[in-house]
């Protein structure tokens, strides 16, 4: 299990830490491994007082970048961005085939069904249906013995939960490893939050941070240039 010298944290201040929610541990407070917890440990080892707020979540299966407040403030003024849209989220995917496009827009009626922790797109709005939006780029493809495998980046315009992992198993390309939406192994959807920003909570400055996931599958598609693959749809 690991331990607080083993999180990897790229920058804290009074207000918040960005760190890499490592694949496997919670968002929230919670049983067993949980960020916040990891969080406080980590600030404590290094003299700090802890105290850190969950504002944003990744699903306990996904690794990547997250942002948690240290004061009320900043709690609220990263929540408000996260609502408003302000501040910025970016996945990266394997999926398992090809998209038909390059780049496109995703929009679906989504229900979640909290007895089963899945989430469908449906067809008509009612009770509990929630509007979905995403975008994406295609950044490669590769021909492995179980079939083709392509590498996207996504922009998220919603948070609502499993999206990306739901709406591409609609359309017949579910995560690399998401047994749960139609994927043939079950060893963890291929998902990483590679991009955050937002606009920092007490000085107002934008503040970006990207990462590059390690080992496979990343690696069957080479170097991961993410200058160069920002969505602007």
């Amino acid at each position: 299990m690991l331990n607080a010298d083993g999180l990897h944290v790229l920058y804290h201040d009074d207000a918040l830490l960005v760190c890499e929610k490592p694949a496997g541990c919670l968002s929230e407070p919670g049983p067993g491994q949980n960020l916040p917890a990891l969080s406080d440990a980590w600030l404590e080892a290094h003299g700090e007082r802890p105290g850190v707020r969950t504002v944003h979540r990744l699903d306990k299966a996904v690794g990547g970048l997250m942002v948690l407040a240290r004061t009320q403030q900043a709690a609220a003024s990263l929540i408000d961005q996260i609502a408003s849209h302000s501040a910025g989220k970016e996945y990266l995917a394997v999926l398992r085939g090809v998209p038909a496009a390059g780049e496109a827009v995703l929009e679906d009626l989504l229900f979640h069904d909290g007895r089963t922790n899945k989430t469908f797109v449906v067809t008509r709005p009612r009770k509990g249906v929630r509007e979905a939006k995403l975008s994406y780029r295609l950044l490669g493809s590769v021909e492995t013995e179980t079939g083709p495998l392509s590498l996207v980046r996504v922009k998220l315009y919603t948070g609502r939960t499993h999206q990306i992992r739901v709406q591409f198993s609609h359309r017949g390309l579910p995560l690399l490893g998401d047994i749960r939406y139609g994927s043939k192994a079950a060893h963890g959807p291929a998902l990483f939050s590679c991009l955050l920003a937002f606009d920092h909570p007490a000085t107002g400055k934008r503040m970006t941070f990207e990462m590059r996931p390690q080992g496979m599958p990343w690696t069957l598609f080479g170097p991961l240039d993410l200058t160069e693959s920002a969505i602007n749809t």
